[in-house]
């Protein structure tokens, strides 16, 4: 059984006709259905489903068994990856442009909101003269980013002062996704911090290992952009 609660978290979105909708998956059915110009009648009919039931899955959470997404996928001529957004085994980002992009400058505290859940960032510093960029699991206290790595590592050695901080996250279904850039100081947290930010942050690294030291990287600017369809 395919459910969106295993797919993705649930999102309130504005769409068309509706105050709300309930899922990323709501969003992507919708979008791909307007962008073939089709109705949720004729989307129906090629899936072999009830109009009501098309409807509902556009609006709200449904619970979808694998032959509901095979079908919906083959009258929206898409792949459920795509439905759902999953494509582990390749980079984000393949396939065609939207057919109507728009690119949008995000602002300052729009940047910040998207980022300050945390996750996984990219973090760019200079190594022996050259730009060197490692993925690191993040999170955001007191509007600066945090991050641990080993006092071994490249980046335990050589990661602080200038560095740049890239988060972003694209939807490869929908061709749309959004990038945070952060230009900024980067320091080691002294053992003071360190205790504090180890009772405050939960904060667990996926690569594993003896990650003790804390990073701090202090935003001086903080820009991003935000690719999407109309």
């Amino acid at each position: 059984m395919f459910t969106e609660a295993m797919a993705m978290n649930t999102t309130k979105r504005t769409g068309q006709g509706h105050g709300w909708t309930g899922s990323d998956l709501s969003r992507r059915v919708r979008g791909r259905r307007t962008a073939l110009g089709l109705s949720r009648d004729e989307v129906a009919e090629r899936a072999r489903m009830d109009p009501s039931y098309v409807d509902r899955i556009e609006t709200a959470p449904v619970a979808l068994t694998g032959g509901d997404l095979i079908r919906l996928a083959d009258a929206l001529d898409t792949t459920i990856s795509d439905l759902l957004g999953a494509h582990p085994e390749q980079p984000a980002g393949h396939g065609r442009a939207a057919r109507h992009p728009v690119l949008d400058t995000m602002r300052e505290d729009e940047c910040r909101r998207l980022i300050e859940p945390g996750g996984v960032g990219r973090i760019a510093f200079q190594l022996v003269g050259r730009p060197y960029v490692v993925p690191v699991n993040f999170a955001m206290h007191d509007g600066a980013v945090v991050f641990r790595t080993g006092a071994t590592t490249a980046l335990g050695r050589y990661g602080t002062g200038a560095v740049a901080f890239e988060v972003d996250r694209i939807d490869d279904g929908m061709h749309e996704g959004w990038s945070v850039l952060i230009d900024g100081v980067a320091r080691q947290a002294g053992p003071h911090e360190t205790a504090q930010l180890r009772k405050l942050l939960d904060l667990e690294p996926w690569g594993g290992g003896d990650r003790q030291v804390y990073v701090v990287v202090e935003p001086e600017q903080i820009t991003g952009r935000r690719i999407r369809t109309w």
